[in-house]
């Protein structure tokens, strides 16, 4: 069913449905823990006036196997989802840049979570809205290393996206936020740097972009890739490894790195200026090579873009 052009719609189960209806009941609780498993995806529009979705079977793909993961069953296929996506969007006559919501969850009154065979029923929403987006533009935050460990594959999956584990980030971001910061950054249970919270982490040392590997309690990260094709496309050198916390302290640049953040420079980490205190410059060719892969600018990258 759709509604009015006035009325936002969301995508519920293969059909759009008016916003004010997506409703569950109140004690349906496995809409909002532990199994839930959700991507976060952005559409922009181009230099013509057009939205494309950026990536979107990639993180579709991302979030099949987040459900591998969990053990959550979905009856919809990643290619399924990313025209459920597009369809969603022209429903609601999105003209600007916004964030899109995937997300899978138990269905039905759930009484408890300690079920000892994986559930027979789940829903699938997709929800969007308007994000302005930071490309090309000066910005920098300030960021300090959280007392908290970064969640680690021993005891929970990092590399997939669960809402139960963006609790780790939640408890982060506040004592970022009691000692003076905009962003925590986590180390993981060897004491290497790991990650930001929602955000994969990147640093400039002597001319090489640097990044923790994906076996150092990070997120699979799609912009971490993204950046990392476009930076060595470009002739940026790229090394993937540990990295000690002290390298945060020595490093030309840093910054954060995600479809939220998009690429977010930190000026300030523990206190010690990163670099002259500003957006450094390879922080600003990414910045423009990504606005130009996400709003179609360069041919080269179109196979990422789905078109509205």
């Amino acid at each position: 069913m759709v509604t009015t052009a006035t009325q936002k719609v969301i995508w519920r189960n293969g059909a759009l449905v008016p916003e004010s209806e997506a409703l569950v009941p109140i004690n349906a609780v496995g809409h909002a823990s532990v199994g839930a498993v959700f991507e976060g995806l952005r559409a922009y529009r181009d230099t013509r006036g057009r939205m494309s979705i950026f990536r979107g079977l990639d993180h579709m793909k991302r979030l099949h196997a987040s459900l591998r993961v969990v053990r959550l069953p979905c009856p919809y296929s990643a290619e399924t989802l990313v025209d459920a996506t597009a369809e969603l969007l022209r429903a609601n006559k999105v003209s600007e840049d916004t964030y899109i919501r995937p997300w899978v969850f138990i269905g039905g009154v759930v009484r408890t979570l300690s079920q000892k065979q994986p559930p027979e029923r789940t829903e699938t929403v997709i929800d969007m809205w308007p994000s302005k987006s930071g490309l090309l533009t000066e910005r920098g935050s300030r960021a300090g290393v959280t007392s908290w460990t970064r969640i680690s594959d021993r005891s929970m999956p990092p590399r997939i996206k669960a809402f139960s584990n963006y609790h780790n980030s939640r408890l982060a971001v506040l004592e970022a936020g009691v000692n003076g910061y905009d962003q925590p950054i986590f180390l993981n249970d060897r004491g290497t740097v790991a990650e930001g919270a929602g955000a994969c982490l990147m640093l400039v040392r002597n001319g090489s972009l640097v990044t923790p590997t994906l076996t150092s309690s990070v997120l699979e990260g799609i912009t971490r890739d993204t950046l990392l094709t476009l930076a060595r496309a470009d002739g940026i050198t790229v090394e993937e490894r540990e990295v000690d916390r002290t390298e945060l302290y020595l490093a030309d640049e840093v910054f954060l790195v995600g479809t939220g953040f998009e690429i977010e420079p930190l000026v300030v980490v523990d206190g010690f200026t990163v670099g002259d205190g500003r957006m450094g410059p390879v922080a600003r060719r990414l910045d423009r090579i990504y606005h130009d892969a996400v709003r179609g600018v360069d041919p080269r990258w179109s196979g990422w873009l789905t078109a509205v």
